[in-house]
């Protein structure tokens, strides 16, 4: 049986890993197999998270033109189903930042679809 001389390629993998790590802790940006480890969880917890902060968000702009629109006798569902009756296609970013930048607008905009 011949034997895998692999040193080259471990080394390589290895050294792809630690500078990977470069700006971590401790242990955790010079020893293999620490590093390896926090690699694999920075990954995992980076891909999660880019779920979570868009579902944060999307919470933050619903909460905020729900806020205003309680000024004026409005849930957010109600006004989403008269943005929708009345063909109005913006997203909820963009009402979010209508409500935050230019309230007077956006009102003046929300009386016409209430009459």
């Amino acid at each position: 049986m011949v034997r895998v001389k692999r040193g080259a390629v471990a080394k390589y993998r290895r050294k792809k890993i630690l500078k990977m790590n470069k700006g971590f802790g401790s242990s955790s940006r010079s020893l293999f197999r620490i590093a390896n480890q926090k690699y694999v969880k920075t990954k995992i917890s980076s891909y999660r998270d880019r779920k979570k902060c868009k579902r944060l968000f999307r919470n933050l702009w619903i909460q905020r033109v729900n806020s205003a629109l309680r000024l004026y006798g409005l849930s957010f569902s109600q006004f989403i189903y008269l943005c929708r009756k009345s063909k109005i296609q913006l997203n909820r970013k963009i009402i979010s930042q209508l409500v935050i930048y230019d309230p007077d607008s956006f009102f003046y905009e929300l009386k016409s679809y209430l009459i």
